[in-house]
């Protein structure tokens, strides 16, 4: 993690490896290798993902006060959120948030931003370009999510779609 991250957390995987390391021996070499080149784009999308989550928070919540959720997220991206939620807490696990964003998909986020555009028009370009720039690091977040493997013209394109976010953040053009 000390590529992307502040702390570095060698001790932790260390600890982590030293007692899983029989087990990750047992899988194939070319699955362990694959697993260590997606490590990368997932820690990218992970922080993608989340900077939008907080991105829609904090812009919602800054126009529309701290129960925006109720307010603002469409309805029907409030009830997949609640059904989320309601399975993940039946299943008995740890919930993962308190924060019902954290609850529906990357697509829905676009859902949010798009009945919202309103708010979201003075910080991002436009919302063509947006929704595209969405639509596209939906399809490769897919692979990314459910332990593909990208292939050099997606990494190429993960790469693009990475600065054309970073470009429609830049606010719209006078």
């Amino acid at each position: 993690m000390t590529e992307y991250g502040e702390a570095d957390t060698a001790a932790d995987d260390d600890l982590i490896r030293d007692k899983l390391e029989p087990y990750i021996r047992q899988f194939d070499l070319a699955n362990r290798k694959n697993a260590a080149k997606m490590a990368r784009y997932y820690q990218i999308f992970y922080m993608l993902e989340n900077d939008i989550r907080q991105l829609i928070i904090e812009t919602l919540e800054s126009a529309h006060g701290p129960n925006w959720w109720e307010t603002k997220a469409p309805q029907g991206v409030r009830d997949e959120a609640k059904k989320n939620r309601s399975r993940e807490e039946q299943a008995a696990v740890s919930p993962r948030s308190d924060d019902e964003i954290d609850y529906i998909t990357f697509g829905q986020l676009w859902d949010v931003i798009r009945e919202n555009w309103t708010d979201f028009a003075g910080i991002m370009s436009n919302q063509s370009a947006v929704g595209r720039v969405l639509s596209g690091l939906n399809m490769l977040r897919g692979t990314i999510a459910h332990c593909g493997v990208l292939a050099e013209d997606e990494v190429d394109r993960l790469k693009l779609a990475i600065r054309d976010w970073f470009r429609v953040l830049e606010g719209p053009k006078a």
